[in-house]
């Protein structure tokens, strides 16, 4: 095969690159989100919902639920994403709030029995486990299913954190909180809490590196360890 000569080649170099056009079907379910937020906006008993508002059709968020949650600007809600509260108790206080820019990544679980508060721009990877509550155990002679969920605790995730792929955050008493801007890396499992500007990683969740506004830089080591430990 001929090689292009150098008059053809800056015609080569400009040439347009064609971008294959979206799937015609692709409508199909682009018209049943907004019809399903549509839906949602007007009928269900949100405490509040926000301008901006995005939720994929498969989301399994119940209107019995819907009386627990708050929702702020411009907070989406992908695929496959159940939230969900075991028991709504009468004239209470939110159970789940999504504040302004949070992203829930798809196949989420949230599940509240007392009280999980995603603050600003927190934003989720796939796959993620939120729960204040746990599944009760202890009596060996019943099963499990039979022994209802714990009274927990309440979990709140502060502004601009990012829960990464798979993590499982699980508070069973108490307050658990994840500090400003912190990451919690793919996988990893916490049942405490985190300081802010953190990096977590691992089952148990650890703190492995933080930012040191002192040093202007991100350090990790024992010593980071030792004060995470200290903190939670």
């Amino acid at each position: 095969m001929l090689s292009p000569t150098a008059a053809e080649t800056p015609q080569l170099m400009s040439a347009p690159i064609r971008k294959p056009a979206d799937d015609p079907l692709s409508l199909i379910t682009r018209f049943a989100n907004l019809f399903r937020r549509l839906w949602m906006v007007s009928t269900y008993p949100f405490v509040s919902v926000g301008k901006g508002f995005r939720v994929h059709y498969t989301c399994d968020l119940r209107r019995r639920t819907a009386a627990g949650v708050k929702i702020g600007d411009a907070v989406w809600i992908e695929s496959d994403v159940w939230i969900n509260i075991p028991e709504l108790r009468p004239n209470a206080e939110p159970v789940i709030i999504f504040e302004d820019g949070c992203k829930v990544g798809r196949r989420c679980v949230i599940s509240a029995m007392n009280r999980i508060h995603f603050e600003k721009n927190v934003i989720f990877a796939p796959s993620v486990l939120v729960m204040d509550h746990n599944h009760g155990y202890e009596d060996v002679t019943r099963p499990i299913v039979d022994q209802g969920v714990t009274e927990g605790g309440t979990i709140r995730i502060e502004e601009g954190a990012w829960i990464g792929f798979g993590v499982a955050i699980v508070c069973n008493k108490g307050e658990l909180v994840i500090g400003k801007n912190s990451v919690i890396g793919a996988n990893s499992v916490l049942t405490r809490s985190v300081p802010p500007y953190s990096i977590v990683s691992g089952n148990p969740g650890r703190v492995v590196k933080r930012y040191d506004f002192a040093k202007g830089k991100w350090v990790l080591g024992a010593g980071v360890l030792a004060e995470s430990a200290k903190q939670s």
